[in-house]
């Protein structure tokens, strides 16, 4: 009833933890058993260690938040080392997000991935490309196409490319992805936004502006997913401010083959599992024998 497949990778269901809101899957295993989850995303990885940002990280905004973590990881050695022995005992198909500021940092990232039994990577295109002074690869489609290219050269793995709301054109964006070789999409990622300290007139983060998640982002996300998967021929995974079982139902009527829960894990840390049984008592009580039925069934 509620399994679904992704490029040849079969899902139990179409709920996925989204990557940078659920760590490696320790902390929410106190909670429930993650295992009954479609898969989980890691944090973003990158072929060295990083900090992350310094200065406030999250911020509370009316119906979401603000983050500007700075993809905050131990390095993709060190989470092939350390954390994804653990992961691969939690029963759900794991996923390597991959990020980096120049196209040799993904290229070094993802040769080493090729070698482990990760299921999936998905490629955040949202970083700052270093020779581009510092603009993301995900502004400009043929940027985009560029790094996607080189990696679907190089990768073992099925590629899942993730997009950023910021880019020139997010249509244009995915078809050129999947021109390069994006075997799937996930979007969106987080909107670019500002928040100011009035007390002390200054940024609220030090890097002036940071990323806007949670349910204030749904409608942009799910008219954005819709766009997408009118035009591409490619499973496209939606995120974006979803909270319910409700939504979930919402994006896969838009197209989406899957959903990824990323701020609804912070607002409630049993957000994965709820939303788990809350799509599979929608199905049940509309009547639903199989979820990809309702894929694409709002598309006009």
């Amino acid at each position: 009833m509620m399994s679904v497949s992704i490029n040849g990778v079969d899902f139990k269901n179409p709920i996925i933890a989204a990557s940078g809101t659920f760590g490696f899957g320790h902390e929410y295993s106190e909670f429930y058993d993650v295992g009954m989850l479609g898969g989980i995303c890691s944090k973003g990885l990158t072929i060295e260690p990083k900090e992350g940002n310094s200065g406030i990280r999250v911020f509370e905004t009316p119906s979401g938040m603000m983050n500007s973590v700075g993809l905050q990881n131990p390095g993709v050695r060190k989470f092939i080392e350390n954390e994804l022995p653990y992961m691969k005992t939690l029963g759900t198909n794991v996923i390597a997000n991959i990020g980096g500021a120049s196209i040799e940092d993904y290229e070094k990232a993802v040769m080493l991935i090729n070698e482990t039994d990760v299921q999936m990577i998905e490629l955040n295109i949202s970083c700052p490309n270093v020779k581009s002074g510092g603009m993301a690869f995900g502004i400009k489609s043929d940027v985009a196409k560029e790094v996607v290219s080189k990696i679907k050269a190089i990768s073992k793995k099925s590629l899942m490319v993730k997009l950023s709301p910021n880019a020139e054109n997010i249509v244009d964006m995915a078809y050129k992805c999947v021109e390069a070789g994006a075997d799937s999409l996930s979007l969106i990622n987080t909107v670019q936004g500002m928040a100011i300290d009035v007390r002390n007139r200054k940024p609220v983060f030090e890097n002036t502006f940071a990323g806007l998640s949670g349910p204030a982002v749904k409608p942009i996300a799910l008219r954005m997913v819709y766009q997408v998967c009118k035009e591409v021929n490619v499973p496209v995974v939606g995120l974006g401010g979803i909270t319910c079982g409700e939504d979930v139902i919402e994006f896969m009527m838009a197209g989406a083959t899957a959903v990824q829960i990323g701020t609804a894990n912070f607002m409630n840390p049993l957000a994965g599992k709820n939303i788990v049984m809350e799509t599979e008592e929608f199905l049940k009580k509309n009547g639903v024998k199989d979820v990809k039925e309702i894929i694409g069934a709002a598309q006009r």
